[in-house]
């Protein structure tokens, strides 16, 4: 388990975390299942904390746009396979549908995690949910932090200049 992992754990089993989500731990899919959840499919019920995590670690989007590639591999090699063309033309046509294919990806991208989630059996909602709430901690953290900066240099300040 990665550190992401066992802290998004920790995070998860905290009593104070909204409801909805789970106190199992993090379960992996294996690499066909993944390929199967990349496509669109539904995970085991032992995999879905996996899919939470999937949808709400601070690498959610780059997540997403890895399975939307994978997604699109089959159509662009298809293209870049069969179609009667020059290799110029075939990979024009290959990198348009993948540039289309990424602007869709992106545009409807908290949608798409969403219904992963509810998917998995979570009410709708919970991943976004889940995401505002980390980034409010993440922010607080980061403004503690600020502060306790600030204040060891004016104390620094405050030691120099003797008074």
């Amino acid at each position: 388990m990665t550190v992401l992992e066992q802290e998004h754990t920790a995070a998860m089993t905290d009593p104070t975390a909204e409801p909805g989500t789970p106190d199992e731990p993090i379960v992996r899919p294996a690499p066909h299942r993944w390929l199967w959840y990349a496509f669109g499919g539904r995970l085991p019920a032992r995999h879905r904390s996996w899919v939470l995590y999937d949808t709400t670690t601070s690498t959610w989007g780059l997540r997403h746009v890895a399975r939307s590639l994978v997604q699109m591999s089959v159509p662009i090699i298809l293209i870049l396979v069969l179609l009667p063309a020059g290799w110029g033309l075939r990979a024009a046509v290959a990198g348009g549908g993948l540039f289309l294919g990424l602007l869709y990806s992106l545009a409807y991208m908290p949608e798409t995690t969403e219904h992963r989630v509810v998917k998995a059996g979570y009410p709708s909602g919970t991943a976004t949910a889940h995401r505002d709430h980390t980034s409010v901690q993440r922010q607080q953290r980061e403004s503690e932090r600020k502060h306790a900066a600030a204040a060891k240099r004016a104390a620094r300040y405050r030691d120099r200049s003797g008074r």
